[in-house]
């Protein structure tokens, strides 16, 4: 048993009873928070709304807390290490958020998940913002898809297709969590042929399936030997995120990505 740090951080300290809270019990609404906490019902709302932004809750239809998908994520396998691809990859990113005046995010694929890894923000008064630390359905972000594109179709099956054997999810937190990602057989060839369209067009699309009044255009980062080590994404205000604007995105991504392969292939081991 550790011992209480002499000089505790009460605001942390509730941010991880919280979090300890939401891995024991079934749902936890603002007002139980509080009272655990011993807090105003103001500030547990604001602990909870920042663990919500971060992905360790969400909120379902009754407005209940419930465990995030940052709660149960599994550790990232990665070579070269994540740090040195970030730090590789960042000078490249700022540069490309310079020229679009947009905000780029990386991001890896872990099993149906997209974890984002980095972001830089656009200096623009109306943007999209810091999304490191995300976690969102591949199938729904553009990085996501475009990294499932990469995909054979048996491995796209052991993720997607549902066995018709299997009775349906009893519970779906929320669609952003990836709960339940298995589909009917119809779904997942309608869901293969779309990716197969990703694939021969090079980028994929996120029409605010993620979230409200976001775009983004997403697109696999290989070093030269073809070796996919994630991808980047512009996110866009959906009102700046015009039809005619979607390929000369796309060509800056891959301007990008080109550009940044001598630093990704010293990485290699």
């Amino acid at each position: 048993m550790e011992n209480r740090p002499p000089y505790p951080l009460n605001s942390v300290d509730n941010a991880l009873r919280l979090l300890q809270m939401l891995r024991d019990q079934e749902s936890l609404r603002v007002s139980e928070a509080a009272e655990e906490l011993g807090t105003a019902r103001s500030t547990a709302h604001r602990l909870l709304a920042m663990l919500v932004y971060r992905g360790f809750a969400v909120q379902d239809e009754s407005r209940g807390y419930l465990p995030g998908p940052a709660l149960s994520a599994p550790r990232i396998p990665a070579a070269p290490p994540l740090r040195r691809l970030r730090r590789a990859l960042l000078p490249h990113m700022d540069a490309l958020c310079d020229r679009v005046g947009e905000t780029v995010n990386f991001m890896v694929r872990v099993g149906t998940q997209t974890r984002f890894l980095a972001t830089v923000e656009s200096p623009q008064v109306l943007h999209v913002g810091d999304r490191q630390g995300t976690i969102l359905p591949a199938s729904l972000s553009s990085g996501g898809l475009a990294l499932l594109a990469e995909l054979s179709d048996a491995e796209l099956a052991e993720l997607y297709l549902a066995d018709e054997a299997e009775p349906p999810a009893g519970r779906l937190a929320s669609a952003k969590t990836d709960a339940s990602p298995k589909m009917p057989a119809a779904d997942f060839q309608r869901f293969r042929d779309s990716l197969r369209a990703v694939r021969r067009r090079g980028y994929a699309l996120n029409l605010e399936a993620t979230e409200a009044g976001i775009c983004a255009v997403g697109m696999c980062v290989a070093d030269r030997s073809g070796q996919v080590v994630g991808a980047l994404s512009i996110a866009v205000p959906t009102p700046r995120f015009a039809k005619d604007r979607i390929v000369a995105l796309a060509a800056e991504l891959r301007f990008t990505i080109d550009r940044a392969k001598a630093d990704l292939d010293a990485l290699a081991p």
